[in-house]
């Protein structure tokens, strides 16, 4: 029997809410609604069972194209979930980040934001990146300008740009995605944590993200463990 290993860094394309609230008659806001539930309940039981770095995809550059009814539900769905259901963050000594950029994200947003992110900065146990206007190329497109302008000042020198000094100008400095799991039978990345998850294995399901509990995240994690990982190295037996 292989003894499970948890993935340090598990990153997740939440997917599936609309569909899941369509099937059922309901508004796509119900399904959202559901999904913040989901990951509260993922969050908790993934932090028990030792990841240390959990990335959720909450909300995409691309997402401002959508009906504005959904928008502003999501809007206040996000205000309400960091006021009231994170608290298990602080208790299982969480520090919650953000990735994405703050235009367009209003001020009423930003506050609940700012309010968790000091909450819980001390906090050293694990570390819960919320993805929230967010755009893989777009980060690594800020990540560069941040670079110039450091050049520019001469606070670095070009020579010594590596993976590892350009990963300090990402909007968080985060440790490689290990693996990363996409729900609701899509099989793309849909331009997420592109520079994150240069080597990680991907999983996909077609379970709606509303529907994805405990024992889906330890399918997941079953599925990681039965990987061979060779970082393009050869596996010598």
């Amino acid at each position: 029997m292989i003894e499970e290993k948890v993935p340090n860094h598990i990153a997740i394309i939440m997917d599936g809410n609309g569909r899941w609230a369509q099937k059922r008659g309901l508004k796509r806001t119900k399904g959202h609604k559901k999904g913040a539930d989901t990951l509260k309940k993922i969050c908790e039981y993934g932090y028990d069972k030792g990841i240390k770095v959990l990335s959720v995809f909450a909300f995409s550059t691309e997402n401002w194209k959508r009906d504005e009814e959904e928008v502003n539900y999501l809007m206040e769905l996000f205000i309400k979930v960091f006021n009231d259901n994170f608290d298990f963050v602080k208790k299982k000594n969480i520090k919650v980040v953000f990735s994405g950029l703050r235009e367009k994200i209003s001020d009423k947003v930003q506050r609940a934001m700012d309010k968790i992110v000091n909450d819980t900065k001390d906090n050293t146990d694990g570390i819960f990146n919320i993805c929230l206007n967010y755009g893989g190329q777009s980060e690594i497109v800020q990540a560069t300008k941040k670079i110039i302008l450091d050049i520019k000042k001469n606070n670095i020198d070009i020579e010594d740009i590596n993976e590892n000094t350009f990963s300090k100008y990402l909007f968080n400095d985060l440790p490689p995605i290990d693996l990363l799991i996409r729900t609701s039978g899509e099989y793309r990345i849909s331009n997420f944590m592109l520079w994150q998850m240069a080597y990680s294995e991907f999983y996909f399901t077609d379970v709606l993200w509303p529907d994805f509990d405990e024992k889906e995240l330890d399918k997941a994690i079953e599925s990681y463990n039965n990987r061979e990982r060779r970082y393009g190295g050869i596996n010598k037996k």
